[in-house]
């Protein structure tokens, strides 16, 4: 490319994200905040002409219980950890309330702002690296994600691995399922994919640290590095972290880090990619805006001052493949 790409990802979740390590009662403020912040950000993106991939979980086009599982693939993860399993919660718990499950008005909101793509984030929130589950249920799976999205008029073109998951052998399933774009992970032994037990705490910290300290670089690539065959990776660059109260009084650390990151990326003609998810700003959702809209503003000199241009996943493998 002539100039560098700001690219924005965001998982779409909902409770469907952490539904195997918090209980609903204890995650719901933030749940209740992200249908707050989620509007907000659709404001911030408009006004600023910023391009974003929305990677949505297949359930959350579905208005309710019975919806989900008539989508649902008969061929379903057999996965060691049972409480992985999201089918066997939605038959058996007694209230699956929809305001923390399901969201097509939002995703309807999504699709009526400009410049958004709707992508994947895989029907049931799939686990890819998790023993038990196999290439055939993930390819059921997905293709129930871009069924889920046909009936309201959408075709998936990117997809974003639940948990960073992302598996080589299952590359081919994209291609066959049309998928030309995806998300990869940083570089590194910190971001390296593994199954939930390989997620330690070594790893946790060494991410947190590198957040608001350079260890492990700006994580920017040239869109000719991503040349090959279908579907292109486009790694992630940063995970947008939340505000943190303990952790307030470096802040300052925390948007330096990013803004460097996409100094380098415009500078060199290079792609940042941005990640986070919606229920990240479910609390201090103010102070998260305020962050968001200071990057954004970075973003703007950035584009005025070395023609940096906003745009998407599928967007970016629209450029590779018209090379």
């Amino acid at each position: 490319m002539n100039t560098g790409a700001f690219t924005i990802s965001i998982d779409f979740e909902l409770y469907w994200g952490v539904r195997d390590k918090r209980s609903l009662d204890a995650y719901r403020e933030r749940l209740d905040g992200a249908r707050q912040a989620i509007p907000r950000m659709l404001g911030l993106f408009e006004q600023h002409r910023i391009h974003v991939t929305w990677a949505t979980v297949g359930f959350l086009f579905c208005h309710d219980r019975d919806e989900a599982l008539s989508a649902a693939p008969s061929a379903r993860p057999g996965y060691d950890n049972r409480a992985l399993c999201p089918y066997r919660y939605l038959e058996q718990s007694t209230d699956i309330a929809e305001r923390y499950h399901f969201a097509p008005a939002l995703i309807d909101l999504i699709t009526a702002t400009p410049h958004q793509e709707i992508a994947t984030h895989t029907y049931s929130h799939y686990y890819c690296r998790e023993a038990g589950q196999t290439a055939a249920t993930f390819s059921a799976d997905l293709a129930a994600a871009l069924r889920m999205a046909a009936t309201r008029g959408l075709t998936l073109r990117s997809l974003v691995f639940p948990r960073n998951q992302w598996h080589p052998d299952y590359l081919a399933i994209l291609a066959e399922h049309g998928i030309t774009a995806y998300r990869g992970n940083e570089h590194g032994w910190l971001y390296a994919a593994t199954d939930n037990v390989g997620q330690n705490t070594v790893r946790r910290m060494g991410r947190l640290l590198d957040s608001y300290i350079n260890l492990s670089g700006h994580h920017t690539y040239t869109l000719e590095s991503r040349a090959g065959a279908s579907p292109f990776n486009f790694p992630a660059s940063r995970f947008l972290r939340p505000h943190d109260r303990r952790l307030a009084w470096l802040d300052g650390l925390r948007l330096r880090r990013i803004r460097r990151a996409m100094r380098h990326a415009a500078r060199h003609h290079e792609i940042f990619h941005l990640w986070w998810h919606p229920h990240n700003f479910g609390v201090d959702t103010d102070r998260n805006m305020r962050f968001l809209e200071q990057v954004i503003e970075e973003f703007e000199r950035l584009r005025r001052d070395d023609g940096m241009r906003s745009l998407g996943m599928a967007e970016l493998a629209d450029e590779l493949a018209a090379r």
